[in-house]
């Protein structure tokens, strides 16, 4: 049986990837990455100035979290798929401060990948050892990332699987007497062609040629639980991405801990 090229941390809103270096087979060597999306570091400051709201900190939690999840995984590389950081324009002293120890805690062998996000202004010109790449995305492999807040690039639509950020999904689910709660989850299924087959930059791009099977498509969630996100199965919620929800046929939700609620459109 073939193995998964990207298979879910259970309980973890991150997962791990198999990036083939060669054609894709099983003789070729692969490297095995940790992908997370939207970490959004400093987030308690955005909340404060943009909503009132007085959060405590928890840049040490999250940082906890991320070294507990590369402790138990071990990858070759740490890929986020964009929002590292909170703040659209330049960060304030503690949300910089708060990434400047992250990555002073990280494995000194652990290379990084940032897919650039909306939130991720200018991350690069103070953060010099990080390996950022456009929003739209880069091909890894077999394995295709962007950040999800515009169209991706050719050469992810040619992958086999597309792991995209931005969209923090997430599914409000009520129990018999009514009560509910809110928890993130994934989004899975293969891409369909609406809307794809229409833009010029994919001309030729074989699935969409109908010459092979089309990708298939991973909405991560947000790696920080503060961050909201897109009630995927209440009615009136829009999606950010520009190619969902039609860009994805037969789409299904999963809880973190790997419970299928089906389609996500009718839960």
């Amino acid at each position: 049986m073939a193995v998964p090229l990207v298979e879910p941390v259970p309980d973890e809103p991150a997962a791990i990837a198999r990036l083939e270096s060669g054609s894709g087979d099983s003789e070729g060597e692969s490297e095995r990455a940790l992908l997370i999306a939207d970490y959004h570091a400093g987030i308690e400051a955005g909340l404060r100035y943009e909503r009132g709201v007085d959060v405590p900190s928890r840049a040490a939690d999250r940082r906890d979290h991320l070294l507990s999840i590369l402790e138990q995984t071990d990858p070759d590389r740490l890929v986020v798929l964009g929002d590292l950081m909170h703040s659209i324009g330049d960060p304030g002293g503690a949300e910089r401060g708060e990434l400047e120890v992250l990555f002073e805690s990280l494995p000194p062998t652990l290379e990084v990948t940032l897919v650039k996000g909306n939130h991720d202004g200018d991350i690069e010109s103070w953060l010099p050892d990080l390996e950022v790449v456009p929003g739209s995305g880069v091909r890894l492999g077999s394995v295709g990332v962007c950040h999800g807040h515009t169209w991706p690039a050719r050469e992810v639509l040619e992958a086999e699987v597309i792991c995209v950020g931005h969209e923090h999904p997430c599914v409000r689910l009520e129990d018999e007497v009514g009560g509910s709660r809110v928890e993130r989850a994934w989004l899975r299924g293969p891409l369909a062609g609406k809307g794809f087959a229409e833009r010029a930059s994919y001309e030729g791009v074989g699935w969409l040629e109908g010459e092979r099977s089309p990708p298939n498509l991973v909405v991560c969630p947000a790696f920080n639980d503060l961050a909201g996100g897109t009630w995927i199965n209440v009615t009136g919620q829009s999606f950010l991405a520009p190619f969902l929800p039609d860009g994805l046929a037969d789409g299904e939700a999963y809880l973190l801990d790997g419970t299928r609620l089906g389609s996500y459109d009718a839960i």
